[in-house]
């Protein structure tokens, strides 16, 4: 008996192990490394050799890459998180300084500063498929919830940029404060939050009206900025006020002002809401900020001139087991997403196991299903992954759930 409860005890522990988050932080080191950090822990893991002033970075869907520029040296490159190398390097245009991987993972865009276009990367084959041109002086990108329109902060215009990703044109310009530089929508759809770095504001626009609705006065020449995984609070990194300004997104307004390193550029948030990690370029440092204090908890030293512009920590499982990662992305639908509550899921196999976790990894749902399209209901607002196991291996996608 003692032996059977032994062997269940540890199959539990393997079960845990492949479901569990990986809460991995990729930090671009403008001296020419990438510092990746242990969120839990508030240690560094490893350092990765990327070469000349790394400055943007984004992770994939599945935490199994993360994609940096080299602004001067006209790349892209990617990083396999499972052994932090290098495994490829991707043309790209001049001064790439903004990168957003798509939420479907079929995408990475680069933001081509002193181009002013973007480059569209398949992230399947890593090359580049199409060049958008917007305009000069681009920076900071992000991307709505459903993944239809991409937004871009036009420094030289003081305006973002609405592209939409299904056309790659742009269908709308807003004026915002003066240089705008990071931008973040909400998961909920609702607003867009962008970093005047001149005007030491951040204008709030209304996602569907493509409106500014408000403008937030914060500390000197805001840089990056990240919203919280249930949109309750924006966080704003000021540069030249060494400081983060804390936004509660309910009333727009400045609920606190948290000191950190000096010169702080990249801003972002664990997946599980807890922590903000913030890149202090001139400190050569990271500030973790305990979301349930606005404090800051601990400080982990990293490489030379940490900028760490975009989302730069995993906010997918990567511990998935030796068959996870096999389904091509492109060929699993989920919509809508986001979603009111009820979705739908098209498979091109008619046997999958498809189950539903929150962002901690606790079990919502499971299901088995024997048709190519699933229906399915979630009662509670949140952001969830959503993995579809079948044959041929594992896939997972982010779902909103907006009520």
């Amino acid at each position: 008996m003692k032996n059977k409860l032994y062997l269940a005890s540890i199959l539990l522990t393997i079960i845990s192990v492949r479901i569990s988050f990986g809460q991995t932080a990729y930090i671009t080191n403008m001296g020419g490394t990438v510092s990746v950090i242990d969120v839990a822990a508030n240690t560094v893991t490893a350092t990765i050799p990327v070469g000349y002033d790394p400055f943007a970075v984004s992770v994939s869907p599945d935490g199994s890459k993360a994609y940096i520029t080299n602004r001067f040296s006209q790349l892209v490159k990617v990083i396999n998180t499972s052994t932090n190398t290098v495994t490829d390097s991707i043309s790209v245009g001049y001064e790439a300084s903004g990168l957003f991987a798509s939420y479907d993972g079929s995408k990475v865009y680069a933001v081509n500063q002193n181009d002013g276009t973007i480059s569209v990367i398949s992230a399947t084959a890593d090359t580049v498929t199409f060049t958008i041109t917007v305009g000069a002086s681009l920076l900071g990108i992000s991307m709505s919830p459903d993944g239809s329109k991409i937004y871009i902060t036009n420094t030289s215009a003081n305006a973002v940029k609405v592209i939409n990703t299904t056309t790659n044109t742009v269908t709308n310009t807003i004026t915002v404060g003066l240089r705008p530089a990071g931008i973040s929508a909400s998961s909920d759809g609702i607003k867009i939050y962008v970093a005047n770095n001149n005007t030491n504001t951040v204008s709030v626009i209304n996602a569907v009206t493509l409106a500014v609705i408000n403008t937030i006065t914060v500390g000197s020449e805001p840089y990056g900025l990240s919203v919280t995984p249930d949109g309750s609070k924006v966080y704003v990194a000021n540069n030249m006020s060494n400081t983060v300004s804390v936004i509660n997104t309910i009333a727009d307004t400045v609920l606190t002002t948290i000191p950190v390193g000096n010169s702080p550029i990249g801003v972002s948030v664990s997946p599980d809401g807890a922590k903000v990690l913030v890149a202090n370029s001139s400190y050569n440092s990271i500030s973790v900020i305990s979301t349930s204090t606005n404090t800051v908890t601990d400080t982990i030293p990293v490489g030379n001139v940490p900028a760490a512009f975009g989302n730069f920590i995993s906010i997918y499982p990567q511990h998935l087991g030796i068959d996870a990662l096999n389904i091509k992305s492109e060929n699993i639908s989920i919509y809508p997403n986001p979603t009111s509550g009820q979705f739908t899921i098209v498979l091109p196999t008619d046997n999958a196991t498809i189950t539903v976790t929150d962002l901690l990894g606790q079990q919502i749902l499971k299901t088995q299903t024997t048709q190519n399209t699933t229906n399915l209901q979630l009662d509670n607002n949140g952001v969830y992954i959503v993995y579809v196991k079948t044959k041929q291996g594992t896939t997972t996608r982010k779902l909103i759930v907006n009520r």
